[in-house]
């Protein structure tokens, strides 16, 4: 399900009751294979938007190293493979807090003249996005398993967390992706327990967590 479909579904509900068309929209577009926590604004709570969109938002993601796809995430096609990388992860991870300039994923929602730059890609298109200055608030790794590290970012708007995988890794002379990715948090608004902690690995509750 994408972001605008969950939107959709949402608000068909809440028109369903409420009996009457409503303003609404989504606080900002998650990834399709990413999950968590997506807001939905209604009626003049959409007056909002931009202000959420300045709000931290954090994340937890699987970065799967020596395996590199073209939309840097599981449903695209590995285009590079490269060694995993058993040094150094700390390190890396230091030189990405604070503003950055960070160049988006080409399959990201970025516009290119009016239109979406996934929409360019699917087409067979190239596309080539300039850097963004982004800002990381904090970064840390939770857990390391054999060929990936899970990885808890605190990030401002507009920053791609697939594209801070593709770094991590050219800093570390490798590939990666990601393998997962959810967002658990923005600003005061926190995703409820236990609705994320399924799959292949097991995702342990972080220390100071509302729910820890």
């Amino acid at each position: 399900m994408t972001s605008f479909q969950c939107f959709q579904s949402v608000v068909t509900e809440l028109q369903s009751r409420a009996g009457v068309r409503l303003r609404a929209c989504h606080g900002g577009t998650l990834d399709p294979f990413a999950e968590g926590l997506l807001l939905v604004l209604v009626g003049d709570a959409v007056r909002g938007f931009e202000a959420l969109h300045r709000l931290p938002k954090t994340y937890v993601a699987d970065v799967r190293w020596g395996v590199e796809t073209d939309n840097l995430d599981p449903t695209g096609k590995v285009v590079r493979e490269g060694a995993v990388p058993h040094a150094g992860l700390d390190e890396a991870l230091q030189g990405f807090r604070g503003f950055t300039e960070q160049v988006p994923p080409a399959t990201s929602s970025k516009r290119v003249d009016g239109e979406r730059a996934y929409a360019r890609v699917h087409r067979g298109e190239t596309v080539v996005l300039p850097p963004s200055r982004v800002y990381l608030h904090s970064a840390r790794w939770l857990i390391h398993g054999d060929t990936w590290s899970r990885l808890e970012v605190v990030t401002g708007g507009g920053f791609y967390v697939r594209a801070l995988a593709r770094d991590l890794a050219e800093r570390l002379g490798t590939v990666a992706h990601l393998s997962r990715l959810v967002r658990t948090r923005i600003g005061p608004y926190v995703d409820e327990p236990g609705l994320w902690r399924g799959g292949e690995e097991a995702w342990p509750l972080p220390v100071g967590w509302p729910w820890a």
